[in-house]
This record gives C-alpha cells, sequence and structure tokens, in this order.
C-alpha cells in the first residue's frame, strides 16, 4: 500500500550553513548577469530579502523565457501583493511542466533561506539544461537517452499540492548529461579525471580543460599541472570573463575545500554550453565534435543492444507463461486428491513466485510516463491472467473445504484482499480521505467475524478434520499461518487506514485553505464588490468555525499519529509522519497569518473606498461653488474661503484613499480612478492658485485683532500710569513703597498681556 508520506522539504538534504552562503552568492551573480539584460536593469543585493516581493524573481522570469508576466508593483506593496507576485512566478513555471513541491508561496515571501535557494536551483536547472539540449545535436541525442526534460517533468507521482519539491530526477539526468558534455569534449582528451561537480573541480584543471575545449589558445596545461589550486581558479575565472564573456559567479575561496557545493559548479559550467563551437563551423570545431559523437554511439548502440536482449527475455518468458497456464489448466480440471491437488497448486504457485521480480523489473517503462513496449504489454497481459488463474485456483481449493472450513475459507480470502488491497491517491485529497473511508468500514465489516472464524478453526486444526472428514494438512498449515497473519496485521492496517483518513482530510483542508486565499488576494474591484467578498470571507471563517476546524482536524491527527507509530510502523514511516506533521504545522502557521490579514485588508480597501467617495462628492460640489465664488466681491470671496484649510485636507485624504485603491484595484477600476484623480487635482490647482492666499485670512484676522487689543491696552496702562504720575502723593516711605507696588504691578500685567499677543 501506498505509503504517501510527505517528501522532505526542498532543497532534499539540509545544505551546510558554508554551502548555503556559496549557493546564496553563485545564484545571486547568476541572477544579476540576467537582470543585467533588462531594461531597465535590476540588481539582487541580499537574494533571501530581495526575492521577498516577487518583483524581482517576475523580472528574472521575463528575461528568461521571453515572456511578459503580470506583476504587482508599486511602493505601498503589502505582503499580500507579495504573495500574489509570487504565486505568478510559480504558477509561470508549472506551465512550463516543472513540477514544484514544498516551495510556498508565503515561505519565499517569508524569505526562508533553503526555499529560496531551493526555487532559485529549480530556476537554474531548467533554463541551463534547455541551453544543454539545444547548444549540441549530439549531446541531446545523450539527453534523450538518458531522458527527456518533458518526461522528467513529468514522471513525478501525485504530491501533496501544499508542499512543492523539485523533480529529482530532473536534476540528476541534467546533472549525468552535463558531466557527460564535460568528460566528452574536455577532460577525457587532456588526461584530466572528472567524476562529479564536487573534488574533481577543486584543483582547477577541470576549469582549463573545458576553456581548453572552448578556445586551446588560452590554455597552457603544462603550467597548470604546476600551480597550486587557488592560482589555477583564479586563472581560469579569469579566462572565462575576460576572454569568453562568461560572468564570474565563484570565487577560488569557494571551490578550493573538501567538500565544493556541487550546485554552484554546475550552475557556473553549464554557462560553458553556449560558448562551446558549433560542430558545423569548422574543420576544427568537426573534430571536436566528432570526439563527442564517437563516444555517444557507444552509449547508443549499447542501449539498442539492451533493447533487442530485453525483446528476446520477453518472448521467451512470455513463452514459459503460455506453458504455465496451459498446465495450470490441465492439473487443475484432472483427477487427483484433495491434498494432491493442493500440492500441485502450491508448485505452480512456488515458479510462480520465483519468476515475480524478474517479471516486475522487464516490465517497468524506461521513463515513468512511457507507455510500455508491445513486448511487454502482452507479457504484462499473460502474467496479469496466470496471477487470476493462481488466485482463482487457491480461492475454489478453500472454498471446496468441507462444512465451516469452507466457509472459513471463502473468508480469509477476502481479509487478505482488504489488507493487501493498495488505496488508489486521487489528486483531491478529499476523495482519497473518502476512499479510505470506505476501504475502513470494508475492513472492518470483513474483521467482525474474526474471533468467531479463529475459535472454529483452531477445533478444526485440533482435530485435523472436519465431522470425521480428514483435512490435507499442508492446506490446513497454510491456512493456519494465514489466517495468523490476518490476525495480528488487521489491528495495525486499521490503525494505518484511521491514521491515513484524517491524514488526508488535513491535506485536503490545507488546500481549500490555499485555494481560498488565493481567490481573497486579488485586485479588488468597486466597493460593492469588495463587501461581498468580505461577507463571503466572514461567512466561510466565522460559519465553518474555520480556525477551530482546522485545530480539532490537526489534533485528532496528532492522536491518530501517536498510535500508528507506536503500533509496528517502520523507522521510514515514523519518520515520515514526524516530518509531515511538522510541514503541516509550517504551512498552517504561514496560512493562519495570510488568512487572518485577509480581513483587515478587505476592511482597509471599503474604508478607503467609503473616505474616497464622500470627499470625492462633498469635494465637487465645494469646487463648483468655489469656482463660482471667484467672481464675486473681495468680502465674499474672503468670508467663503475662510475654511480653506479644511479643504486643504479633504483634498490631501481624496489623494490618499485615491491611491491606495489604485494600488489595491483592478486595472479598471484604478484606470477610472487615476482619470477621476487626474480631473479633479487638474481642478484643483487651477483653483488654488487663485485662493491660496485666503488660506491664512482667519489667521491674520486673529493677528490684526490681537494686535487691536495690545494697543488698547497699552494705551490704557499709559494713560492710567500718567494719571498716577501726576497725582499728589503724600510722602511717607509706606507710601512710596506702595506706589512703587502697584506701578511693578502694572507693568508687569502689560509685559504678559504683550508677551501672549
Amino acid at each position: 500500500c501506498h505509503t504517501a508520506a510527505l517528501p522532505p522539504r526542498c532543497p532534499p538534504s539540509a545544505v551546510p550553513y558554508e554551502q548555503e552562503l556559496v549557493q546564496k552568492r553563485t545564484f545571486t551573480k547568476w541572477i544579476n548577469s540576467h537582470l543585467a539584460k533588462r531594461k531597465p536593469p535590476l540588481e539582487v543585493s541580499d537574494l533571501f530579502e530581495d526575492i521577498k516581493d516577487g518583483v524581482k524573481l517576475l523580472a528574472l522570469l521575463e528575461v528568461l523565457s521571453g515572456q511578459k508576466l503580470p506583476c504587482e508593483q508599486g511602493r505601498q506593496l503589502k505582503r499580500i501583493h507579495w504573495v500574489s507576485n509570487i504565486g505568478t512566478a510559480l504558477k509561470f513555471l508549472e506551465g512550463r511542466r516543472i513540477k514544484l513541491v514544498n516551495i510556498n508561496a508565503t515561505d519565499i515571501a517569508d524569505g526562508r533561506p533553503s526555499i529560496v535557494l531551493g526555487l532559485i536551483w529549480t530556476i537554474i536547472l531548467y533554463f541551463q539544461i534547455e541551453e544543454l539540449t539545444s547548444n549540441l545535436p549530439a549531446l541531446q541525442a545523450l539527453s534523450t537517452s538518458v531522458s527527456s526534460v518533458d518526461s522528467m517533468a513529468s514522471s513525478e507521482t501525485a504530491s501533496p499540492p501544499m508542499k512543492r519539491k523539485v523533480v529529482t530526477k530532473f536534476q540528476g539526468n541534467a546533472k549525468r548529461a552535463l558531466l557527460r558534455w564535460v568528460q566528452c569534449t574536455a577532460t577525457q582528451r587532456l588526461g584530466v579525471e572528472v567524476k562529479d561537480f564536487g573534488p574533481s573541480w577543486r584543483s582547477g584543471a577541470a576549469f582549463h580543460s573545458v576553456i581548453y575545449a572552448i578556445r586551446p589558445d588560452l590554455v597552457d596545461m603544462e603550467l597548470v599541472k604546476r600551480r597550486n589550486n587557488r592560482e589555477n581558479l583564479e586563472e581560469a575565472f579569469s579566462l572565462a570573463e575576460n576572454q569568453l564573456g562568461i560572468p564570474r559567479l565563484l570565487d577560488p575561496e569557494d571551490v578550493d575545500v573538501d567538500k565544493p557545493d556541487e550546485k554552484s559548479i554546475m550552475t557556473y559550467v553549464a554557462q560553458f554550453l553556449k560558448h562551446y563551437p558549433d560542430p558545423h563551423q569548422s574543420e576544427t570545431d568537426g573534430q571536436q565534435e566528432e570526439l563527442l559523437l564517437r563516444s555517444i554511439p557507444t552509449f547508443a548502440l549499447s542501449h539498442v543492444c539492451f533493447q533487442r536482449e530485453e525483446r528476446k527475455v520477453l518472448r521467451e518468458l512470455k513463452a514459459w507463461l503460455d506453458q504455465l497456464e496451459r498446465d495450470i489448466l490441465r492439473t487443475q480440471g484432472g483427477e487427483g486428491s484433495p491434498a494432491d491437488k493442493y500440492q500441485a497448486f502450491k508448485s505452480f504457485r512456488v515458479q510462480y513466485e520465483m519468476r515475480k521480480k524478474q517479471v516486475e523489473s522487464l516490465l517497468q517503462p524506461v521513463h515513468r510516463d512511457d507507455k510500455l513496449s508491445v513486448d511487454q504489454a502482452v507479457v504484462k497481459q499473460v502474467w496479469e491472467q496466470v496471477s487470476v488463474r493462481l488466485l482463482d485456483w487457491h480461492m475454489h481449493l478453500d472454498k471446496s473445504l468441507p462444512g465451516p472450513l469452507g466457509v472459513i475459507g471463502a473468508w480469509l480470502h477476502r481479509a487478505e484482499l482488504a489488507l493487501r488491497e493498495e488505496i488508489p491517491i486521487q489528486q483531491a485529497h478529499e476523495e482519497t480521505a473518502n476512499i479510505v473511508h470506505r476501504k475502513l468500514d470494508q475492513h472492518k465489516e470483513v474483521l467482525a467475524n474474526l474471533e468467531g472464524h479463529r475459535q472454529t478453526f483452531q477445533q478444526i486444526h485440533r482435530d485435523r478434520a472436519v465431522n470425521g472428514v480428514p483435512v490435507p494438512a499442508e492446506q490446513l498449515q497454510d491456512m493456519a499461518e494465514r489466517l495468523n497473519y490476518v490476525s495480528t496485521s488487521s489491528h495495525v492496517h486499521i490503525i494505518k487506514l484511521e491514521f491515513w483518513e484524517i491524514k488526508y482530510r488535513l491535506m485536503a483542508f490545507l488546500i481549500l485553505a490555499e485555494s481560498k486565499l488565493k481567490s481573497w488576494i486579488i485586485k479588488y474591484g468597486r466597493r460593492d464588490s469588495v463587501e461581498l467578498l468580505l461577507q463571503n470571507y466572514i461567512v466561510f471563517i466565522e460559519g465553518h468555525k474555520f480556525f477551530e476546524q482546522y485545530e480539532t482536524t490537526f489534533q485528532t491527527l496528532k492522536q491518530a499519529s501517536d498510535i500508528y507509530v507506536k503500533s509496528d510502523s517502520s523507522a521510514g514511516e515514523r519518520e515520515g509522519v514526524s516530518e509531515f506533521l511538522s510541514e503541516a504545522t509550517a504551512q498552517w502557521r504561514n496560512l493562519a497569518v495570510e488568512v487572518r490579514s485577509v480581513r483587515s485588508m478587505l476592511e482597509e480597501v471599503i474604508t478607503n473606498w467609503e473616505k474616497y467617495s464622500s470627499v470625492v462628492a462633498s469635494l465637487q460640489a465645494w469646487l463648483e461653488d468655489a469656482e463660482r465664488m471667484l467672481g464675486h466681491p473681495e468680502s465674499d470671496k474672503r468670508e467663503f474661503f475662510r475654511n480653506l484649510p479644511h479643504w486643504i485636507q479633504q483634498h490631501m485624504d481624496m489623494n490618499d484613499a485615491g491611491n491606495f485603491l489604485i494600488e489595491t484595484c483592478d486595472e479598471t477600476v484604478s484606470r477610472d480612478l487615476k482619470q477621476q484623480l487626474l480631473l479633479l487635482n487638474g481642478r484643483w490647482r487651477e483653483l488654488f492658485v487663485k485662493v491660496k492666499h485666503y488660506a491664512r485670512a482667519d489667521e491674520v484676522d486673529k493677528l490684526r485683532k490681537d494686535y487691536e487689543d495690545s494697543v488698547l491696552a497699552l494705551k490704557i496702562f499709559v494713560e492710567t500710569s500718567s494719571e498716577r504720575m501726576n497725582a499728589p502723593v503724600q510722602v511717607s516711605f509706606l507710601n512710596i513703597r506702595t506706589f512703587l507696588q502697584d506701578i511693578e504691578v502694572k507693568m508687569l500685567g502689560y509685559q504678559c498681556v504683550a508677551l501672549d499677543k
């Protein structure tokens, strides 16, 4: 039964920190070498940060593919727009038949290093291998004999869509083809051994041999042998950059280590392909191509010989199967005791089992997506016929046993079928979960009679007979072993099916959440459509108790997984279960954040629509009145435009809301908004030039009144002071002191008034 364990996260194995840094530098340089071709050019400084909004990722894909891709751009991009851009890029790659598993838009938006590197490596691998197969016809033949891009890309079986992973078989064939090209065109001629894209390149000699294959005049291999690693690497990278125009993606310290990063080296070496001479251009080039072709026919010829030998083996196997089927039919219809018949069946069954492994290997297509050959299809048909013959014979022998033992025999076959029946994995996880649920019910129904059949069989097994009728001892012993297997395996099988059902329920839930999220993170329409979208969001989230439903499902899955891994699962399955739970948790964490942010985004859009609509209506009405007021007397204008600061603020609010809506709405709505803002802002500018001086009218009036009040206060003070100064004073110390204090108080009061004004 297919375990359907979630594949490991991409990249498949954890990249050591130093290798991660090398990959980051190499991939960044590779990206920049392509973004430099864009108009205007772009540049990536920090790969993990610069890729988050998806803008430069889409620009890279446009340069590589020559296609124009839709992209959210602007200074006010929010995370919801980042995810939309990255989703567009992933969808584009999937449209190119590049299967992605374990690469999620939210992970890229988070700048997760392993996921970002995995995605860029997929892009490099796909577009570089396309160059590889198009540059050299001979190499294309070699690549085809290994596997084609399309067959590799589509050969992966359906995996949980919520997590996307690079097709590893594609990587393997690209690596083999590129290595074969290096060996055939360069290293074998010069006696340089290259077995991989790792340590074989450390000395720098392999890089020089590739350059030599393109421009022999640039390389002195004797000098290469005398120099140390760093010198060779530096010289090779400089020659490639200065003489061949190949961007310098690596530094000597990246390669002169115990375990150089093979992805970085592959990325760099693949660039040499487009510089390899066309075999039809010159005699020298023809000699180089001849060297390549000389090595490939041997490979291709051996492949042809293998196919002929395989056809011969398949025809011999068919003849043997035809004879076996005839012998089975003859023996099954012949005379003999039950014991003899069962012994004959066992003999045929042994022959069948001995051939089983050979047949299964011969019936495998060259590539998963390939169809079987005619010979394979014929053998498969005959093999299945023999399998059915043996199974029918076995069932007949068991059902023919006397009394209740025949009933047990028939039941035993149904129980065994339930145990070995594979679960067909559907594209829709909900369908898979429903199938598992039905199989679980069927299995429980079959096993409901287990205890009764076991007790009856134990009595028969002790008596070696049914109601005095003897039973073939070997058949009885085989049934005892099979019954024991069913007894011990059924409990574990039910636990496994229960785990699978809830696992696929959770996967279906996560897929639904992702699809809903995609329907919500769109370019919005007008206010009524956004309000409808918010209403649908609330109905779905609150009506279906979305977050509570996940928590319930996940907790049920955890309980089922604990029971499953404690039952009888292998170490590999336990690891797969643990990894699935970890991946599902991480995916939900990202999804939950995005889903929750949808509501605030929708509410913000609606708020801006409300602000924009109300301000536009009132501002239009005011503009009409203001434009008419320009012909009125100055006093009327001063009075009308007294509240101009309020309308300045309204005008700013309108533009803020309008620009936000332009960034978040679809093209049609944005175009209408831009046109409306253009007209209103034009009218506003024309009016404002004429009336802007009124903006401070209230402030000027207030200053004038303050001035007049101050003058009046000063006048009163002066008059009062003069009266005091001229009034007769009875001279005494006490009177003088009181008079001075009174003057000081009045002076202080005047100063305070002046300061306030």
